[in-house]
C-alpha cells in the first residue's frame, strides 16, 4: 500500500499510543471531526487522541488508501464493543501535514 508520509506515521503514532507525535501530524490549526465533535488546533487534538488511547487502546490496521479520493480504510482494534471495527478517514493536507481529518 502507497501511504503518504503523514500517514504512515500518523498510523505508527497511534499504534504506538504516543499521542503528541500523533498531534505533529497535523497543522497548527488543524481540524478533526469524530463523533459528532470537532478537535481544532494541534493542542485540542493532541487532548482528544490522548483521551481516546486512554479509554479505547485503538489500533490502526490499512486496508485501503485512495490517494485522489484521499481516504484511508482501516481496521481499528481496542477495548470498546464490537472491536474490531472498519472506519474510514477522510483527509485534507497541507504542506505535508494533516490540515483535515473526518472520521467515519
Amino acid at each position: 500500500m502507497n501511504l503518504s508520509k503523514v500517514v504512515e506515521e500518523l498510523i505508527k503514532t497511534q499504534n504506538d499510543f504516543d499521542s503528541a507525535a500523533y498531534a505533529q501530524c497535523f497543522t497548527e490549526t488543524a481540524v478533526v471531526f469524530d463523533e459528532g465533535k470537532t478537535h481544532t488546533g494541534r493542542k485540542e487534538i493532541e487532548q482528544w487522541i490522548d483521551t481516546a488511547n486512554n479509554d479505547y487502546r485503538a489500533t490502526m490496521k490499512p486496508l485501503e488508501y485512495l490517494e485522489t479520493e484521499q481516504t484511508l480504510t482501516t481496521e481499528v482494534s481496542g477495548n470498546f464493543p464490537g472491536s474490531p471495527i472498519m472506519i474510514k478517514y477522510h483527509y485534507e493536507f497541507e504542506d505535508g501535514l494533516i490540515q483535515s481529518l473526518k472520521i467515519v
